[in-house]
């Protein structure tokens, strides 16, 4: 089974100028902030896109909108034959329109659709996730309380294998999800028509319509962490040099 991958990396970078203007540092878009990774110098979204690109997806499409020529300036510096970089028609949406753009770029069914905001999440757990929706015919569903027939769920269409926020296996809420995740990507499609909104909300949505999720485990709390001000990049770089990776 092949497997996509969709990076959004479109936003406005609004909550991290918000906090460099209050901290009176230089405004910078917080994809091209350093992010130090195993010796060698990168910035935030290179880190994330060579994690993704280490992982078993066969292809990566990276969605631009605001900043789009400051950040195609570094993704240039990444040759793989498997990195798509498109643009929003608009500028101003927000992220599952982002998301939706991507998808439909998409050459495989399924995809691990990812926020550019989270370098610290590791291929290991990327490739966590694509194994448990590659396997999810294998998994126990007698504990849910979210669907009466498991037999569906076996052809992958009505599967999402999620990092978790708060339990992990089968879970019974969406409750705080977001990406990264993995999905047959017409199932998730047909729910970002005509939405102009965060993904949260739209989680809900398909968790109702009794969409297994299953929240996989992190390698470390670090991967559970979005950068979105500039406190969240400081603490992530501490805490990358104090734990030595």
């Amino acid at each position: 089974m092949l497997v996509s991958s969709v990076i959004t990396a479109a936003g406005r970078n609004s909550r991290m100028e918000k906090s460099q203007i209050q901290m009176g540092i230089p405004i910078k878009n917080k994809l091209l902030l350093p992010f130090p990774n195993g010796g060698s110098d990168k910035t935030l979204i290179e880190t994330t896109l060579n994690n993704v690109l280490s992982a078993d997806i066969d292809e990566c499409i990276v969605v631009l909108g605001h900043f789009a020529d400051e950040i195609m300036s570094t993704l240039n510096n990444i040759s793989d034959e498997r990195v798509k970089i498109i643009k929003n028609k608009n500028i101003d949406v927000g992220l599952s329109t982002s998301l939706l753009n991507g998808l439909n770029n998409c050459k495989n069914d399924y995809v691990l659709c990812v926020a550019s905001d989270q370098p610290t999440v590791s291929n290991k757990t990327y490739n966590n996730l694509i194994n448990i929706f590659k396997n999810s015919s294998k998994i126990n569903y007698t504990n849910s309380t979210n669907f009466t027939n498991s037999t569906k769920f076996k052809n992958y269409e009505k599967i999402i294998s999620v990092l978790r926020r708060m339990d992990f296996g089968i879970l019974n809420t969406a409750k705080g999800l977001g990406m990264p995740f993995v999905v047959n990507r017409q199932e998730i499609s047909k729910y970002l028509h005509n939405e102009d909104d965060n993904l949260n909300p739209i989680l809900r949505k398909i968790f109702d319509d009794e969409f297994c999720f299953y929240g996989v485990k992190e390698e470390n709390n670090l991967e559970l962490i979005n950068i979105n001000n500039y406190d969240d990049y400081k603490f992530v770089l501490n805490e990358k040099i104090k734990r030595n990776y």
